[in-house]
């Protein structure tokens, strides 16, 4: 059973910051150096300050980088600039945004904390590869700060939508804080304090699994950092904050949830569109999308791609050297016939895994550790991005770089496989819009317990 449980949580004080676009960030591991710079300029109340960028050497993750985090904490807290709930509650968070095939949706989801469980327990569920061995940055900064920056976003079944609906009904009138995202998304926060809400709630959790759908790198921190805690104090009370950890849950059913696809630039050898279709003939027909600029092309591609999903594995190719674009539709069984059948069905019939380990790994001879050793592989949410890169590479001598467009991986794909207990291909989903750092985060206090 999941177990959920309200939380006194720590958040910007609005009446001291005004605009919150201004400090609060998207999640760590997508900051790369110069949008760090960037939110370093914003305003020098930025969450990068906290829940610092995964941007580091291992020479540079020294005990300094940690205690300034923890000091700058401490000082925020002692300003006013971050204030604390007086008494546990959840979070609705609801997101507006518009997708990127058109319309304007709304994802709800709250915030809590969940109890921590091994995977092997059944009880959260990850879809991608997770290290336990490694002793990352964030857990020093965990550990030294003793608090959680940001969420892991987890969804659940619900498919009555029954959780969002007893919150929702009771969430405090006007919402704690409402602010836009460089994407034009607009990221809004309630509290529900009420207890009988609350408990309800909890209850509709004891028999719901959660599927992990970004984080996982954080769900593994939280583990470890519960590990030290046992090794330091001995068995945790049940009630322990250590024994918990921030998520930000939505039901798998809900009409605002959204996986985008992540296309691939592949660089290859010099090879021509004639050449590269032949080796890929064995396992695709091929359809050639002709007529209009290159960006007409690809956003005809994603269209038939759209329509024609029902058939099975359909991706799109674009050769940037001869301005070529393509269809390729995946023939009845190719996965069994190029010597995958040992592979379970989950697995098996995604497009990632198609694209991965057919296309790339056998019709194009790359295997993993070559395309991650000679950086072959890039991976773009935006087709327009890897547009603009593949063509600036496009008159690189002896090299030829190609996107395949991608279909979006189901979430329904998502739950079969994590259920199977597998584990998908890196980038094999891109839930949007992402959920922001800073709108609320978790102080885990020694001595404290949980409100269960």
């Amino acid at each position: 059973m999941a177990i959920v449980a309200p939380f006194s949580g720590l958040r910007y004080n609005t009446a001291k910051i005004s605009r919150l676009e201004e400090v609060v960030t998207p999640p760590y591991d997508v900051i790369n150096l110069q949008v760090q710079q960037e939110l370093l300029q914003k305003n020098p109340y930025s969450m990068i300050k906290l829940d610092l960028s995964k941007n580091i050497e291992p020479g540079g993750m020294t005990d300094e980088r940690y205690t300034n985090s923890r000091k700058v904490l401490e000082e925020w807290q002692g300003q006013g600039i971050l204030i604390r709930e007086e008494q546990p509650v959840i979070y609705l968070y609801f997101i507006d945004y518009n997708h990127p095939s058109g319309g304007r949706l709304t994802r709800k989801g709250l915030i809590c904390l969940t109890g921590l469980a091994e995977f092997s327990e059944g009880i959260v569920k990850p879809h991608e590869q997770f290290f336990r061995n490694v002793v990352s940055d964030r857990l020093r900064l965990l550990d030294t700060c003793r608090t959680q920056f940001s969420q892991v976003f987890s969804v659940y079944p619900d498919r009555d939508n029954q959780v969002i609906r007893v919150l929702e009904k009771c969430r405090e009138p006007e919402p704690l804080c409402s602010c836009e995202d460089q994407d034009g998304c607009r990221h809004t926060l309630w509290r529900v304090s009420e207890r009988a809400a609350i408990a309800e709630a909890q209850e509709l959790f004891v028999d719901k699994c959660l599927y992990i759908a970004d984080g996982h790198h954080r769900y593994n921190t939280a583990l470890q950092m519960r590990e030290l805690m046992v090794e330091r104090r001995g068995e945790l009370a049940e009630d322990s904050p250590f024994n918990f950890i921030m998520m930000y849950l939505c039901a798998m059913e809900d009409p605002g949830l959204s996986v985008l696809p992540t296309h691939r630039l592949v660089r290859l050898a010099e090879t021509s569109a004639d050449e590269l279709l032949a080796g890929l003939a064995p396992g695709f027909e091929i359809e050639e999308i002709e007529g209009g600029t290159r960006e007409v092309l690809l956003s005809e591609a994603l269209a038939r791609m759209e329509e024609k999903r029902d058939l099975g594995n359909v991706f799109g190719l674009y050769h940037p050297g001869e301005d070529r674009c393509f269809l390729l539709i995946g023939k009845a069984g190719i996965m069994r016939e190029a010597g995958f059948g040992e592979m379970p069905a989950p697995l098996r019939e995604l497009d990632v895994v198609v694209l991965s380990e057919l296309i790339i790994g056998k019709y194009l001879g790359l295997d993993h550790d070559r395309c991650e050793d000679e950086n072959l592989v890039d991976y773009f949410s935006d087709p327009d991005d890897a547009l603009d890169r593949a063509v600036k590479e496009s008159g690189e001598p002896g090299r030829t770089s190609v996107i395949f467009l991608m279909n979006n991986t189901e979430v329904d794909q998502v739950k079969k496989v994590s259920d199977a207990e597998l584990v998908m291909p890196h980038k094999s989903t891109y839930f949007y819009p992402k959920i922001l750092t800073g709108l609320v985060i978790n102080p885990m206090v020694e001595g404290e317990k949980v409100d269960l």
